[in-house]
């Protein structure tokens, strides 16, 4: 049995251990608030922009009449040979499960579609390093294909303080591949993030456009309830909201200019208009889906850190009473001691 001088010390340590759980925890906790203002902050421009692209759908012709095939290449729908996925995750881990369960969603994608192609774009450093390990990188200066499987793109460092001008660079380049025939469809795999207790895992085909202001969602896993407790505890501990944020009013008045029978005027032709704002939609859906990964990654590092800072009062806990017990035992033997030279004098 270890001496009390031992158990100490590992009970120093643990303390230590503890308080940098709580600063951790305290700082996910603000990071998180931040994230979901930046989304809240966001959002009215991208529900307008679905609802001004909804209002043009009703004052411009997107199918050719005759043939019912789509006039936008976004819209246009082919044999599915070969799929982008873009992948996103963390750049740190001590986010609990967080980038396990993404990762393991992205196999489960490619196990379920083992008849196509498929490209990956990872972003986020844990990503990048898990598909690297297991699927070849593609390199543009050799003709064809590196694999079935292959890694074409890697993002790493941005989500820590998220560019909208990248991720519209990042869009523009995946546009541009899908328009010329590169890839066929294009699934983003992430976090949906609406809540501390509102979250699932995804796999939301933005491309080709099936509905306006429409997900397509073709994979979902929600939170257990063991995990829903979980979080819910650590936000309440660190005096975070659990309810999403409440955008009934804001959605209403965006809402009305699609629904409005008001006939409007544009400065531009409406299939002008509409082939120009459907490439600005996507990026959109991008740029939002890198935002709740990045709140859903702080909400998943406050809720491990502080299932860490309770794992450590238990174990101090622990610690103190065995050293109590060494302790204990230590003096009952010097008194034993004692004692028997006593009566043996």
């Amino acid at each position: 049995m270890a001496n009390v001088l031992d158990i100490r010390r590992r009970i120093r340590s643990v303390r230590n251990t503890r308080q940098i759980t709580k600063a951790m925890k305290m700082i996910s906790a603000a990071r998180l608030r931040r994230a979901q203002d930046r989304a809240l902050s966001s959002r009215p421009y991208g529900q307008m922009l679905t609802n001004v692209l909804k209002s043009l759908v009703s004052r411009a012709e997107i199918y050719d009449p005759e043939t019912g095939e789509a006039r936008h290449p976004l819209l246009a729908r082919r044999p599915e040979r070969t799929t982008l996925m873009i992948v996103v995750t963390a750049d740190r881990g001590l986010a609990g499960a967080f980038n396990a369960n993404i990762l393991k969603a992205a196999m489960r994608f490619l196990q379920a579609n083992t008849d196509k192609e498929v490209d990956i774009e990872a972003i986020g450093r844990k990503g990048r390093d898990f598909l690297r390990r297991r699927f070849p990188v593609a390199k543009p200066d050799e003709p064809g294909r590196a694999g079935r499987v292959q890694i074409v793109g890697e993002h790493v460092g941005i989500l820590g303080k998220l560019d909208f001008a990248y991720v519209r660079r990042l869009a523009e380049d995946v546009i541009e591949r899908y328009t010329v025939g590169e890839v066929d469809t294009v699934y983003l795999v992430y976090n949906e993030f609406k809540s501390v207790i509102s979250q699932r895992l995804v796999a939301d085909e933005i491309l080709p456009i099936e509905e306006i202001g429409a997900q397509d969602i073709r994979m979902a896993e929600e939170l257990t309830e063991e995990q829903k407790k979980a979080a819910a505890e650590a936000a309440k501990s660190a005096g975070v909201s659990l309810g999403e944020a409440d955008t009934a009013e804001m959605d209403k008045r965006a809402a009305a200019f699609a629904t409005s029978q008001v006939d409007y005027i544009y400065e531009q032709p409406p299939a002008e208009l509409f082939r120009d704002l459907l490439p600005k939609y996507v990026t959109v859906q991008i740029y939002h889906a890198l935002q709740e990964s990045v709140a859903a990654e702080q909400a998943a590092r406050m809720t491990a850190m502080d299932a860490a800072t309770k794992n450590a009062e238990d174990m101090i806990d622990h610690l103190t009473l065995v050293m109590n017990r060494v302790r204990q035992a230590k003096i009952t033997k010097e008194i034993i001691e004692i004692v028997s030279g006593a009566a043996a004098q």
